[in-house]
């Protein structure tokens, strides 16, 4: 079976998933409950992501210079350091690991 039909049907998907959100009633946006899951999830999703990508490497744990690059953004957060001074160490810090041979 081809591919193509399962990329139309996501594109389908995606594009129904998106054209629902204008038919949800603005007092349920509004609602305060609301607003709370939807920053929650946000911050779920933000925080898989960046797992994902600091520990995999294709269908295999990795461990490389990205952890050692996501422990010093997590200090610089921690040490409450504006976010682009948080990118900057982060990098610093996979660049110096690189630089060590660490991958």
């Amino acid at each position: 079976m081809s591919l193509w039909p399962w990329i139309l049907a996501a594109c389908v998907l995606a594009y129904a998933t998106k054209l629902a959100g204008y038919f949800v009633p603005r007092s349920l946006l509004k609602n305060p409950r609301t607003m709370h899951i939807a920053g929650t999830m946000t911050i779920g999703l933000l925080a898989s992501l960046t797992v994902v990508n600091a520990f995999a490497s294709g269908q295999s744990l990795a461990f490389d210079a990205r952890i050692g690059a996501l422990v010093a953004a997590a200090v610089a957060l921690w040490l409450r350091a504006p976010f682009l001074v948080v990118v900057i160490v982060g990098a610093a810090a996979a660049a110096g690991l690189r630089l060590l041979g660490w991958g």
